[in-house]
């Protein structure tokens, strides 16, 4: 192992992790409103997160090269993974995600977003003078495909975004060229027409209801929209109290503990709190990018700037679902949602920012 040290390590960030988890699980269980189904969420949050920490530190003891060096490996076990999810994967509303190891459920598919930050900082790094070559662009477009595919099959169109999406910011902060960015314009904008045939019922259900909605529904994603922007809208500027929103309490908000765990927010605390936990959320984004302008070199860099692409798209995505600017998706609100597969891949991806600052140079004001 590589020297590192204390000193370079973020407090700062893993202070504001801490507080974002702490206060997930506070709204989590306000969220189950009493519904003894529930009940044992809280606990179950409660456990990812203190594995998530031990996680964190020891990630962020190792030396983030041999992260990169061991990619490889860990992209095939990945691949496997997701290979097999569709044998023995729980299914749960249409798509199997889930493999079941007893007490829990693991989630390939958000392990895969880490390891396509690995692999793709290995890559670029090693290729970053060839990358304004488009051959080499499209064997890292290929090389995430070999992931993305697989989580299409569950299906999960939303993950596979992400992952699709944090390739892009990656390559983009690597040296993206302007003629490339325009060929992804043309082919990003006739991308939705080609997957349209492909996607599942319940997802093409989703883009349609969001389209023309239909406002006497009394089920399904649209319900679940109008609920939720009545859950911020009582919230008013500071909120109906925790544990007071009527909306929440009285269970007219559905899946809120972890779709709609905003509204929630936006319930309770009101305006103000839902902009702080933004505002916090993006505190923490930019202590991620404070470490990667600082980063060793190349492949700390992108290492960093990919868990904060990630997050940051996961952010604005829900924030978007939320408040009807986009259709209903499964992506988490960073370290607030409950899910412990979710939970720990970001906690793993700040241990790994975390390796970086270890051993970074030392940050000049």
């Amino acid at each position: 192992m590589s020297g590192y040290s204390w000193e370079q390590f973020d407090f700062v960030l893993l202070g504001l992790v801490a507080a974002l988890v702490i206060f997930g699980v506070v709204v989590i269980y306000s969220a189950i409103a009493g519904n003894v189904v529930l009940a044992g969420l809280v606990k179950r949050q409660i456990i990812y997160a203190i594995i998530g920490f031990a996680v964190l530190i020891i990630t962020a003891l190792i030396d983030y090269h041999y992260w990169a060096s061991f990619s490889k490996y860990l992209y095939i076990a990945t691949f496997g993974l997701l290979a097999i999810l569709g044998v023995v994967g729980k299914a749960v509303y249409g798509s199997a995600r889930w493999i079941d190891i007893g007490a829990f459920f693991i989630q390939p598919s958000e392990i895969a977003k880490i390891v396509t930050i690995l692999v793709l900082a290995d890559f670029f790094s090693k290729h970053r003078h060839q990358i304004h070559q488009l051959r080499w662009v499209a064997m890292s477009f290929l090389l995430t495909l070999g992931l993305v595919g697989w989580i299409l099959i569950q299906p999960d169109l939303s993950t596979s975004i992400t992952i699709l999406v944090i390739w892009f910011g990656m390559l983009w902060a690597t040296g993206l060229t302007w003629k490339h960015l325009a060929l992804f314009g043309v082919i990003g904008a006739i991308a939705p027409f080609v997957a349209w045939p492909f996607l599942a019922d319940y997802q093409k259900a989703r883009v349609i209801n969001f389209l023309f909605p239909n406002p006497n529904a009394r089920h399904g994603a649209i319900y679940n929209v109008q609920q939720a922007l009545i859950s911020l809208g009582s919230g008013g500027l500071f909120g109906e109290g925790y544990r007071h929103g009527t909306q929440v309490q009285l269970r007219f908000l559905k899946v809120r503990h972890t779709d709609f765990i905003f509204s929630v927010i936006g319930e309770e605390f009101g305006f103000v709190g839902a902009v702080t936990v933004l505002i916090l959320l993006l505190l923490v984004i930019w202590r991620i990018l404070r470490i990667a302008r600082t980063a060793h070199d190349t492949t700390g860099a992108l290492i960093a700037y990919g868990v904060a692409v990630m997050l940051f798209f996961h952010m604005a995505v829900n924030v978007a679902m939320n408040i009807n600017l986009i259709p209903v998706t499964g992506l988490p609100l960073p370290f607030i949602t409950y899910g412990g597969s979710a939970l720990l891949s970001s906690l793993l991806g700040i241990g790994l920012v975390e390796s970086v600052a270890m051993r970074r140079k030392p940050f000049i004001f």
